[in-house]
């Protein structure tokens, strides 16, 4: 048994993936004996001049001993909680600041070629590679967010992944007439384009979009301008029975952000049986989806997603297989091998 600290950061009053990854962490490390304390600091991305200074924040923290008692271990998940102290600091990156690396210059990112953003980048990639270098082992969620390490700080980590909170309770269920999208409604997810899509898929197929996020209203207006509001449901923040409900009465599920370091929802529909179309800028979502195995990969674009859609749509043993395929896929992943290696090594 082990005295564990897991640090996380959160932006207040917003919850997701990264959110439920720390959660699922905490709750797999008490089952398996372990003494675990999760500590959480509240981030604002915004202003972005405030990045270095709540890097600061967390180096002031050190996590060593407690009450007179040491902690065997402190697992750092996403920026900036592996600036923290601690002599087996052991790092479980879920990302960096994206908006600092890969997605700087992009539309999803407040970084752009101005003297001022080029030095608080480069200032922030310095400090996230010195930082890398204090820990004891360097994990990541997937292979999209190793290679972004390798690229831009040098660090060889390995690749852990693991199950979603949903694991054990996801079911199949009939190939209805709906297609899922899954997630929190903001740009970098793209859920316009599967509204879009629509417009190019025959009736009664029809798409439900499951999460809430301040990019509802543009995903309302796509679907109005492209004439599918009838067929669109907006189903809201969904959790649970509810959620798992809908991927076991779903047609496929479409899943299409750019660049994800891993997302849960390919995983969620792959074990209710279910098939995935992804995007091939999707980044995460590649290394599970296989074009015509047990989903397909089209190029972002509402036509090429649309025409996807349409050949699940008339042809359910298609999917069926599909999604058979995905489900051996996803059963595979388990959370022992990540418990094992974040706190086991010596």
């Amino acid at each position: 048994m082990k005295r564990i600290v897991v640090a996380d950061t959160q932006v207040p009053f917003v919850e997701g993936g990264a959110e439920l990854h720390v959660r699922g962490l905490v709750e797999q490390l008490k089952k398996r004996g372990h003494e675990v304390w999760k500590v959480a600091v509240p981030f604002r991305p915004q202003p972005k001049s405030e990045l270095l200074a709540q890097g600061a924040a967390w180096r002031l923290l050190d996590f060593s001993a407690f009450n007179g008692h040491p902690t065997d271990v402190f697992i750092a998940t996403r920026f900036p909680t592996y600036f923290a102290r601690h002599a087996n600091k052991v790092a479980w990156v879920i990302h960096q600041h994206r908006a600092a690396y890969e997605l700087a210059g992009t539309p999803y990112s407040d970084f752009e070629h101005t003297e001022a953003d080029v030095g608080l980048r480069r200032r922030l990639i310095e400090l996230d590679t010195a930082m890398f270098g204090e820990c004891r082992r360097v994990f990541t969620n997937a292979g999209n967010t190793a290679g972004r390490l390798r690229k831009y700080n040098g660090v060889d980590a390995e690749p852990l992944y693991h199950p979603p909170p949903l694991a054990d309770r996801l079911r199949p269920g009939a190939y209805g007439d709906s297609v899922l999208v899954v997630g929190r409604l903001e740009s970098i997810k793209r859920p316009e384009l599967v509204v879009r899509a629509l417009a190019h898929v025959a009736a009664p197929l029809r798409v439900v979009v499951v999460g809430e996020g301040p990019y509802r209203q543009t995903v309302e207006a796509a679907a109005a301008e492209a004439g599918v509001s009838d067929r669109v449901t907006f189903a809201g923040r969904a959790s649970g029975d509810d959620l798992i409900a809908l991927y076991a009465g779903a047609l496929a599920v479409v899943y299409a952000p750019y660049d994800e370091d891993y997302g849960y929802v390919t995983l969620e529909a792959f074990l209710s049986r279910k098939p995935v179309i992804t995007a091939t800028d999707s980044g995460g979502t590649l290394e599970f989806v296989r074009d015509g195995e047990n989903g397909f990969v089209c190029e972002p674009e509402p036509a090429a997603i649309g025409a996807a859609i349409q050949r699940l749509g008339e042809n359910r043993a298609l999917a069926a297989r599909l999604g058979d395929a995905g489900f051996e896929r996803a059963r595979a992943i388990t959370w022992d091998g990540v418990v094992e290696k974040l706190v086991g090594w010596r």
